[in-house]
């Protein structure tokens, strides 16, 4: 008996012996395991833990319109910028024990991988918020043994280099929503249309609940289950002591408003205008040795929304169903600023922007940029040519061209520069490029910046040459300026996501390029304004008659009407607007209704953006003098003649004799008996 329990003894020693040996060897293969991971955590670093941030489009009075975004929406904000039940609803439900462990719950663990062995493939999670994070950053969320170990690695190089409280925002930051929402701003934003900041305890453990499950427990998905998880998690933050009962019952009987239909991802703020801006502010931000797929920025621009929103319902109302696009653009003469934009019938259908990247005819809108190079040439608005058939002849002489008005028609008449504008009489215009020449106007287009390369060709006249809206735009802005240019601007400031200011147009003094003398465009300005006036009526009417009946303030505008294109641009002091409609194809606008789709639209926005803004009049410089006038004849009106109109002119044009002057008579009927060139000028010897 004795041997054999000597045997026993020593065969228990052995066991004991091995044991330790094996303890003592897997306690130095555990050792060296963890001194090797900390030289490898040491060697590699701290892990980056920076993402793609959203930036964010302001519009000019400081309210969010628009974000943009890569593939996920996010906004960075801190653990300060959160309600505090946030981070306190997360830890309790996500993680009790965070800021205790060093990455790992090893009791979860444990757990979670009996589970696992029962069911022989990976079906129990036991993830710290640490290691959720690195899940979130670094990893997919594909259920391997092999992205569990990964994820192990990542959350100890979290853990050794952040402290808790920056591993808790940026889980806050980077954890997904659902409805393509990353972040608790985003989320927050979305589901109840308010910033992170503003929740309250109901609506902080409503929000934390998503990320279980963003299909099953998205409130827009299913609020029962939404709710019950809500309460849930208010029941555990009051089990760890982080809220009261009281707070609880009270949570649990609030009732939150769910306002996904406003949020940012709903609204469609002026999407052609924000592409502008993003194209703009990435030239901006690379000339400051930024990249703009940082994210982050904050883009502070000029959109009006009001502005804006007046647009986009104008054109609604009248633009007809089908194919005919859309192009609109409006901005301020002082500064440059855009105000508005509307780049086709539908952005998600076609980002074209038929604003900036169109090139069309801009028909007779063209000649407020002849006429003020004819001013510049010894015209003014009493400079008479009589408007009747004429055929012209051009490159030497080897062709002809013979314009046409758009009812075919001739006043058979002499008619004044201010009346040829009204009206928009074809030969009035192609008369006054074959007298003043056509480099004086190409000079004048090359001033004002223009991309158009004016053709020696009668044509020319009539806008047959391609430009975009913007640039035509920008050509009857300059003139509300006085002829001082400033470029269309689209972003008054960038700030990058650390609250440095990057451009600030405030602190770039921009005083614009004088393109057009002062007195020159006043004038022009005010001959403008006679598409509006019936007093210049003849064998068409003026142009604008047809929405006069809306007009409440004085505006200065003119019209183009090609076959393929119409367009309207105008102003006034306060503010510029250029409209067009047409066919993406070229093809012809023949229907009555959709050639007034350009006209109303202008006219019922400029009345709306004007509405409570004082009635301010086109104020006439030095050296411009307004005289009351007869039209027919251009002498000074008298009670005896009945189309009387005021005009403004230079103090040297200013007319001399009386429109009952029988000398001034005869002579009208004397050149009208006898003929004469067809493009000679009748000044009817009404100047001193």
């Amino acid at each position: 008996m004795g041997r054999i329990q000597h045997r026993k003894k020593a065969i228990r020693r052995k066991r004991w012996k091995r044991l330790l040996l094996l303890t003592i060897a897997a306690s130095c293969a555990l050792f060296s395991a963890l001194i090797t991971l900390r030289i490898y955590a040491q060697v590699v670093g701290a892990p980056m833990i920076q993402v793609p941030i959203s930036s964010v489009f302001l519009d000019g009075q400081g309210n969010v319109i628009g974000d943009r975004f890569e593939e996920q929406r996010r906004y960075w904000i801190s653990l300060e910028e959160m309600s505090p039940f946030l981070p306190q609803a997360t830890v309790a439900v996500e993680d009790r024990d965070f800021y205790e462990h060093h990455g790992f719950d090893y009791s979860r663990i444990a757990g979670a991988i009996l589970k696992d062995i029962k069911a022989g493939k990976k079906v129990e999670g036991a993830s710290t918020i640490t290691q959720q994070y690195a899940r979130n950053l670094f990893l997919t969320q594909e259920k391997t043994w092999t992205r569990k170990i990964n994820e192990a690695l990542y959350a100890y190089r979290l853990e050794l280099f952040y402290d808790k409280d920056e591993l808790l925002e940026g889980y806050l930051n980077t954890v997904y929503y659902g409805h393509g929402m990353y972040g608790i701003e985003a989320a927050s934003r979305f589901y109840l249309g308010k910033s992170a900041k503003s929740l309250t305890l109901a609506e902080s453990a409503l929000l934390v609940g998503i990320p279980k499950g963003p299909t099953y427990y998205s409130p827009l998905v299913d609020e029962e289950k939404a709710v019950s998880r809500q309460q849930l998690i208010l029941t555990l933050m009051e089990n760890q002591q982080k809220i009261t009962t009281d707070q609880k019952e009270r949570a649990f009987n609030e009732n939150f408003v769910l306002k996904a239909d406003d949020s940012l991802v709903k609204q469609k703020i002026a999407p052609y205008f924000l592409e502008e801006v993003w194209k703009e502010a990435s030239k901006i931000v690379l000339e400051n040795g930024r990249r703009i797929e940082e994210g982050g920025w904050t883009i502070e621009t000029t959109l009006n929304k009001k502005h804006q929103q007046v647009a986009e319902e104008v054109v609604e109302k009248w633009l007809p169903e089908g194919e005919l696009q859309v192009a609109f653009v409006s901005m301020e003469p002082d500064t440059g600023y855009v105000t508005a934009m509307i780049g086709g019938r539908n952005f998600t259908d076609s980002p074209f922007n038929r604003v900036t990247q169109a090139k069309r005819q801009p028909g007779s809108t063209i000649k407020a940029l002849l006429f003020g190079a004819a001013l510049e040439n010894g015209f003014s608005p009493l400079t008479y040519m009589k408007s009747e058939r004429t055929i012209f002849t051009y490159d030497n002489g080897r062709r002809e061209y013979e314009p046409k008005n758009v009812n075919g028609e001739f006043a058979d008449h002499p008619i004044s520069m201010a009346q040829a504008l009204a009206i928009s009489d074809n030969i009035y215009a192609v008369k006054t490029l074959e007298q003043i020449g056509y480099k004086p106007f190409q000079e004048l287009a090359e001033r004002f910046n223009l991309d158009m390369n004016v053709k020696d060709t009668p044509a020319t006249a009539l806008g047959t040459t391609e430009v975009s809206l913007l640039e035509m735009t920008k050509i009857y802005n300059t003139i509300s300026a006085r002829g001082i240019q400033k470029k269309p601007t689209y972003i008054t400031k960038i700030t990058d996501n650390n609250g440095k200011v990057i451009y600030d147009i405030g602190k770039k003094e921009d005083k614009g390029k004088k393109v057009l003398s002062e007195q020159d465009s006043f004038i022009l300005s005010h001959l403008l304004t006679g598409m509006f006036d019936p007093v210049f009526n003849d064998y068409s009417p003026a142009t604008g008659i047809s929405i006069r009946a809306k007009q409440t303030r004085p505006y200065a505008a003119k019209s183009g009407t090609t076959n393929t294109d119409q367009s309207l641009i105008g102003f006034s002091p306060q503010i510029t607007a250029g409209v067009w409609n047409g066919y993406d194809q070229g093809k012809q606008v023949s229907d009555a209704e959709a050639r007034q789709v350009t006209k109303q639209v202008w006219i019922e926005f400029m009345e709306a953006v004007h509405q409570g803004l004082p009635v301010e009049p086109f104020i006439a410089p030095d050296g411009v003098q307004g005289v009351i006038v007869d039209i027919e004849t251009g002498g000074i009106a008298t009670s005896a003649c009945e189309k009387q109109r005021l005009v403004y002119l230079k103090k040297k044009d200013v007319p001399t004799r009386l429109c009952t002057d029988p000398k001034l008579k005869q002579q009208t009927f004397e050149e009208e008996e006898e003929g004469s060139p067809p493009w000679s000028i009748f000044p009817f010897n009404l100047f001193e």
